[in-house]
């Protein structure tokens, strides 16, 4: 009598909770308070594409791309070139990076141990950090645009169809850098050692991606490494958008690729979830 009594009123108690999404949305307001405290990695997520972007505009300062290649209408300028990457790039820090580092964290801490305790949904949790990253990378994005119109002269595409690539192109690669992010997280053994673990992935997917270099002057072996990854498509999705339709001769392929594009980061979100619900972990490895 006594354990349905209990039974009862714990299952009156969830039912009078707020719902997933309702409560995701509260964690992401959680998300984005905790990622303001933390000033030294805020600073570093905004400022390090602003940084990239000013460095590499400056020194090929009235330098262009692809100026040799057939069709190339005489090539881009350098810091028009260049500001896709650095787009893409920024997503990924702020996405994967980011949520591998701190989830990984967390959970050396204590802290996921001590969420599993409590009525908070998994789904909720995860829409938390989902939302925090979609909300920074938007900021990030739109200040990083903002520099290089005002700062550099680069120019912004003035038809719908390029901005509504822009926005699938990001979405899918918030969503898929976040994703593996969260996947990820499980791969260091512990907080201390994340950096030192997610942060040469990183660094190695910039520099064979055509983030820092063009993708067509890179060695064959590199491309066909680099298009493996989402960050090269993510890069290459971003220069369709932002980048005139000439652009695309300079292209391995000769073309935007946008349904290569769209499959390859789907195809990575996907597996992320996959990897994801079957490594995550709650609990250090030393914590049972």
């Amino acid at each position: 009598m006594i354990q349905r009594r209990l039974t009862q009123e714990t299952a009156r108690a969830e039912a009078s909770l707020p719902g997933a999404l309702r409560l995701g949305l509260a964690r992401t307001s959680l998300e984005l308070r905790q990622f303001v405290r933390e000033r030294d990695a805020m600073i570093f997520i905004f400022a390090y594409p602003l940084i990239m972007m000013a460095i590499f505009a400056t020194v090929f300062d009235g330098q262009v791309v692809g100026s040799d290649v057939p069709g190339a209408d005489g090539g881009i300028p350098y810091a028009q070139y260049f500001l896709p990457g650095i787009v893409a790039t920024g997503i990924m820090l702020t996405s994967f990076q980011s949520l591998a580092t701190s989830i990984a964290v967390e959970r050396d801490d204590g802290t996921l141990k001590r969420l599993r305790a409590t009525p908070l949904p998994a789904t909720s949790y995860f829409l938390g950090k989902v939302g925090q990253v979609l909300m920074v990378s938007i900021v990030q994005t739109a200040l990083l645009l903002a520099l290089a119109r005002l700062a550099f002269d680069v120019p912004m595409p003035d038809d719908a169809a390029a901005w509504g690539t822009f926005a699938w192109v990001f979405v899918l690669g918030t969503a898929a850098g976040a994703v593996l992010g969260v996947a990820f997280s499980s791969v260091p053994r512990s907080g201390r050692s994340a950096g030192a673990v997610v942060t040469p992935v990183v660094l190695v997917l910039q520099f064979v991606s055509g983030v820092f270099f063009p993708f067509f002057s890179l060695p064959g072996w590199m491309q066909s490494v680099a298009s493996v990854f989402p960050l090269r498509w993510m890069a290459q999705g971003m220069r369709s958008a932002l980048l005139p339709p000439e652009a695309a001769a300079l292209e391995v392929a000769g073309t935007w690729q946008h349904a290569l594009t769209a499959g390859v980061l789907l195809a990575w979100l996907v597996l992320g979830l996959i990897v994801g619900v079957r490594t995550f972990r709650w609990r250090r490895r030393d914590d049972g």
